[in-house]
């Protein structure tokens, strides 16, 4: 069973204020709009008037059937041009409101704690990346624009019947109390109804994305029939989610569709009446009849888009619930925004931190509450320290790791830099501080060159003098990479030749196409060139966490040698099973049961007799 924890959704109060802001920061492009489609409407208005007047002409013997004519034909090819003007008008600002929502939802995204999208799985993200922002594109390109169409034509109809005479507009209220408690009853379900929906996806999507991961392991334990029947559950899940959803519609539209036929006949029964009476004119009755006959058209339109405009809102609830995720041990709600401290201080106003110390202080983390698999862990790193981390598997070596490099929080204590919580610092400033390279790497699709690049951002390929590491080379505090000269091919090149991948990598070309689709990398080469990355990063500190668990012992020797030279001065802080690796560090950390119980030089731990030699002999075979 899956123990993904699902992300937030915004709630409706927030989900309705984000999206008037949004619709709000264009107001000349939306007062626009409007007036189009005002006008517009009051276009569609003149051939009922017209004809009105033209049946009261008629009946006293008079009537201009040819100019009525011609005037309407005006009006309708005026309107057409009208509406053509606004529905232009709407998608240009529809797209544009679009493009904005998606980058905010981009950087929310990238904003995220990497504990946080870990915690959350791939199912819930990649739903609501790909099929609730296709929704919303859907519901923004046809459904809103419908609305508002169909919202000021019902508007200035309206308007119209109780210029044309106010006695006709009455008859039109008689569906307000069906239209009244038909909504009412729909709208306090239909959103939790959508939003179970689209849940119901991310739990498909998640299923069938672990599968297909895990393809070797299922066919290897025969797992096959058990991830058929998540599969079938999932989709019954959500079968049964959509039967829900269309249930409430097909309750909901028939009242509604009933309800707004209602107006027609009472205004032809009571404008009768009163046109016997006197006290409205043939005309008034025949225009206000037309009238409410052509409210149905919009009406019905709005009917129609009600269900993409649930679902469209169900969408954004759950993107705009991106931004409200909170990290791993925060509060779950009133999550402080990305770039803020648990305090919701702007993390960029944190002080920088004075040194370049690591400290740990009484430090516990747990994956679930109650199992903490750190505990009570302090250590102080000294700026310009090797220490390697040793351990037997599950003691919480790479939870430590990930601790030091700032992308767990602890549950209590504290991990600083430099006397600052990794916690308050932004995620650019972090960076620039600590880098964490794992075994488990990536090769984004693009150039090898753009691989390398994306270790430098702000950073464009160009001629000029290196920015990288290099022997000697001495990082200032909290420097970091950003903006500066373009880098250079021979800058490149070096970062490639630090990690032992120069030869392979100018033999494939740094134009050469790799990752998804193009030529795939061997997995030690795609290990080195996550290292030159780092080398291009050009943080501080590194954790490395087997880093170079993917190359064989002997070249995993030369590289780590020839990565000495060139992090000299730096902090490096290496999590492996390979103990030449301790061997060469400042000191050795030795955990067990997520506790350190041993710390200190590799000598003097070999010479204690402790549970450091014990490892240190298996490793040689002596025991």
């Amino acid at each position: 069973m899956s123990t993904h924890t699902s992300l937030p959704v915004a709630p409706a109060r927030d989900t309705r204020a984000y999206a008037r802001r949004l619709a709000l920061r264009h107001p000349r492009e939306l007062t626009a709009v409007l007036a189009l489609y005002a006008l517009a409407a009051g276009c569609g208005l003149v051939g009922p008037r017209l004809l009105g007047d033209l049946v009261e002409d008629t009946r006293d013997g008079g009537g201009a059937i040819a100019r009525t004519a011609l005037l309407i034909c005006v009006f309708v090819i005026v309107q057409a041009l009208l509406t053509h003007a606004a529905t232009y008008a709407s998608a240009r600002l529809g797209e544009k409101v679009l493009a904005e929502l998606r980058e905010r939802f981009v950087g929310d995204v990238l904003a995220l704690p990497l504990a946080t999208v870990e915690r959350a799985g791939a199912g819930d993200l990649v739903t609501r990346t790909i099929r609730d922002v296709e929704v919303l594109a859907g519901c923004v390109r046809r459904a809103v624009p419908a609305t508002m169409t169909a919202l000021v034509t019902i508007a200035v109809t309206f308007g119209a019947l109780f210029v044309v005479g106010p006695l006709l507009a009455f008859p039109c209220l008689i569906a307000v109390p069906v239209l009244w408690a038909a909504s009412r009853w729909f709208f306090g379900r239909s959103r939790e109804a959508f939003l179970r929906q689209s849940a119901s996806y991310a739990r498909i999507t998640e299923g069938l994305t672990e599968t297909v991961e895990g393809a070797r392991t299922v066919e290897a334990l025969r797992l096959a029939p058990r991830r058929a029947e998540r599969t079938d559950r999932d989709i019954a899940g959500s079968y049964a989610a959509e039967r829900h959803t269309i249930g409430l519609l097909t309750v909901f539209l028939p009242i509604v569709d009933t309800a707004y036929v209602l107006p027609v006949a009472a205004t032809l029964v009571l404008g009768g009446l009163f046109a016997l009476h006197g006290m409205v004119s043939l005309a008034a009755v025949t225009a206000a009849t037309l009238y409410v006959q052509q409210l149905l058209g919009p009406v019905d339109t709005v009917l129609y888009c009600l269900g993409d405009l649930q679902a469209g809102a169900a969408s954004l609830a759950r993107l705009r619930g991106v931004h409200r995720a909170p990290a791993p041990g925060a509060p779950a709600s009133g999550a402080p925004a990305p770039g803020a401290d648990a305090s919701g201080t702007d993390a960029s106003a944190v002080a920088a931190p004075r040194h370049r110390g690591l400290a740990l202080r009484g430090v516990r983390y747990a994956y679930r509450e109650d199992r903490d698999v750190l505990r009570g862990i302090d250590l102080e790193i000294e700026p310009g320290e090797r220490l390697a981390v040793v351990g037997p598997s599950g003691a919480g070596k790479s939870t430590l790791g990930r601790l030091l490099a700032g992308i767990h929080a602890p549950r209590t204590g504290s991990v600083t830099v430099g006397g600052v919580p990794l916690a308050e610092l932004s995620p650019d400033r972090l960076r620039g501080q600590v880098a964490l390279v794992t075994q488990e790497t990536y090769v984004f699709a693009g150039t090898l060159r753009e691989n390398l690049l994306i270790a430098a951002p702000g950073r464009v390929p160009g001629p000029g003098p290196g920015r990288g590491l290099g022997p000697g080379r001495e990082p200032g505090p909290g420097r970091g990479p950003g903006p500066g000269p373009g880098v250079a091919d021979a800058e490149l090149e070096r970062a490639l030749d630090a990690v032992g991948a120069r030869e392979w990598a100018l033999e494939l070309g740094l134009d050469a196409r790799v990752g998804a689709g193009s030529a795939a990398l061997a997995p030690d080469r795609v290990q080195q060139l996550s290292l030159a990355r780092l080398v291009l990063a050009d943080p501080h500190t590194l954790v490395l966490d087997e880093a170079t668990s993917l190359l064989d012992p002997r070249a995993a020797r030369r590289l780590e040698r020839s990565l000495a030279a060139l992090l000299e001065a730096r902090t490096v802080i290496a999590i492996a099973h390979r103990l030449h690796t301790a061997h060469d560090a400042d000191r050795v950390a030795v955990m067990e049961n997520g506790r350190i119980t041993e710390l200190g030089p590799h000598d003097e731990l070999v010479a204690r007799g402790g549970a450091y030699a014990a490892l240190w002999e298996s490793w040689h075979g002596r025991t």
